[in-house]
């Protein structure tokens, strides 16, 4: 199994900063994607960003320009550096990643993290 836990949300103001990160661990054999998404209070989950092994990377529209993401294989370990920070942004903040677990090793199965909540105040 593949478990993802997620640390660094929080409240910040408009125009702020967060950086969140999201560790796997457990019974890994390769991850490919990673990537974040969001969900706001009534609305339905968004993709935010990927990055693939190979570094990859696409954005929301909605937020390109702002987000970074970027992952450290060496870790399992994917980051999203959270800039210019809107209300809009509100909301909790999923990791997702496509691995290949032991000893299944030739399939490929999505895990998700528990959410981590950000809050942006106006």
């Amino acid at each position: 199994q593949v478990q993802l836990v997620e640390s660094g949300g929080g409240l910040v103001q408009a125009g702020g900063s967060l950086r969140l990160s999201c560790a796997a661990s457990g019974s890994i054999f390769s991850i490919n994607a990673m990537a974040w998404h969001r969900q706001a209070p009534g609305k339905q989950r968004e993709l935010v960003a990927t990055i693939t092994r190979d570094g990859s990377i696409n954005y929301a529209d909605s937020v390109k320009g702002r987000f970074t993401i970027s992952r450290d294989n060496a870790k399992n370990t994917v980051y999203l550096q959270m800039s210019s920070l809107k209300p809009e942004d509100t909301a909790v903040y999923y990791c997702n990643v496509a691995a290949a677990p032991y000893p299944r090793v030739g399939y490929e199965y999505d895990y998700w993290g528990q959410g981590t909540q950000v809050t942006v105040s106006s």
